[in-house]
């Protein structure tokens, strides 16, 4: 029987299982797949998390760059009942927030299921049930699963992947050509001149670490940004906004802090830095845009060490054309043009998230639920959480009429595959 297995093809080994979940599957365990898990233990609701990676918080650890630090602080970005250490900075820094979320998992008792890609997630109208299929891969063995389930949460966030721009050229260009998700410290570009397209808060940031490491940083600034600084006093600018729209319309909060903007920043615009007409909450509301919090890189501007220059026109060998005809020599380009949701790759549902990869709401119809598509950072993912897990909570207590403290998740493989 073994001299028979031997003969077998590894490269053609395929094994296919159908698993019963009892309660929701989770996909994706970033952090708001993990707050979703942690509010559906408290909840006593069992559960599935499956992850394509083989890490928690993938695009933390693997798609980061060295010197990140959260924007908020760290109140604002706590996953539900787990509180920061108190010993953290008010900004923690990448590797501490890692730290964070690792605490959180083993806290919970949250084991997700890793190298788990999920191919298809598609509603049976016969059985009420979801239906999830991934592909794992094992040096050459596949093995294909499928997850039954009542409830299905999509927590892969709004950065599942990274946007490549078009330009006329690019694949020309001689020297190196990385996304932001590559990027970890700006050592190796040392003495380069590097084009940095992009120039929200990553775009922003990444410049001021070339330009901290002695490269010769350029920035493509091609639409009108919203830049505001940190701190204002001494106080969050985040937590500022926040505490005014308690109490005051959002076109009077946005002109507060267009004009404290002006106060701490001065006028930014003679450094081809053009503001929006509408606000700065406003953008955010309306465009899905957020405004750049600034940690240092507007002084690096003024001082010439890093140069904001207009739209790119086109590539060459070793060169870019820009659209009002000026030509610079470039040794490397940093595309920090952002990233996108990847769910309708995925999920074969047509109402509830659009073409863009965006839900309308965290709750849809038939049993699904999408947490972190807010556009409100950590702490929308965290109140999406909340809401989900008391959701399914109630109708799981009345489906099942089972005991509040039993957290146990309790899959198991189904007799026959359907």
């Amino acid at each position: 029987m073994e001299d028979m297995f031997r003969l077998v093809d590894c490269e053609e080994m395929f094994s296919k299982r159908c698993i019963w979940v009892n309660g929701p599957v989770i996909v994706g365990a970033g952090p708001s797949g993990l707050a979703t898990a942690a509010c559906l233990k408290e909840q006593g609701v069992p559960f599935m998390v499956l992850e394509r990676a083989e890490c928690i918080a993938s695009l933390w650890q693997k798609r980061t760059y060295d010197r990140l630090k959260l924007h908020l602080p760290k109140h604002f970005c706590q996953l539900p009942n787990f509180p920061f250490p108190q010993h953290f900075p008010e900004y923690p820094s990448k590797n501490q927030f890692i730290d964070y979320l690792q605490s959180y998992a083993r806290h919970f008792d949250i084991n997700p299921r890793f190298n788990q890609c999920v191919q298809s997630a598609r509603y049976d109208e016969i059985s009420g049930l979801w239906r999830v299929k991934t592909v794992a891969t094992c040096g050459s063995v596949k093995n294909e699963f499928e997850y039954i389930c009542r409830w299905l949460v999509v927590a892969t966030g709004e950065n599942a992947e990274c946007v490549m721009p078009e330009i006329e050229g690019l694949g020309e260009f001689k020297g190196d050509v990385i996304h932001a998700c590559e990027y970890k410290c700006g050592e190796r570009f040392k003495g380069k001149k590097v084009l940095v397209v992009g120039c929200g808060n990553s775009g922003m940031e990444l410049s001021l670490d070339l330009s901290n490491h002695n490269a010769s940083p350029s920035i493509v600034v091609r639409s009108s940004v919203h830049v505001l600084p940190r701190e204002v006093f001494g106080k969050s600018t985040f937590e500022l906004a926040t505490l005014m729209l308690q109490w005051l319309p959002l076109w009077v909060v946005d002109k507060i802090l267009l004009v404290l903007a002006w106060l701490v920043l001065g006028n930014i615009g003679k450094f081809g830095l053009k503001r929006p007409s509408e606000g700065p909450l406003l953008w955010k509301n309306t465009k899905g845009k957020t405004p750049v919090l600034d940690i240092g890189t507007l002084e690096k501007i003024r001082s010439g060490d890093i140069k904001v220059v207009p739209a790119i026109k086109r590539f060459s060998d070793g060169c870019v054309e820009l659209v009002n005809g000026e030509k610079q020599d470039v040794d490397a380009v940093v595309l920090a043009t952002g990233y996108r949701s990847n769910v309708p790759s995925w999920l074969q549902e047509g109402e509830f998230f659009s073409e863009n990869g965006f839900p309308d709401g965290w709750k849809g119809k038939v049993g699904v639920y999408a947490v972190g598509f807010t556009r409100r950072g950590l702490s929308g993912a965290s109140f999406d959480a909340i809401k989900i897990a008391g959701d399914i909570g109630q109708l799981w207590k009345q489906d099942t009429k089972q005991k509040k403290h039993r957290t146990i998740a309790c899959h198991r493989r189904c007799i026959s595959q359907f």
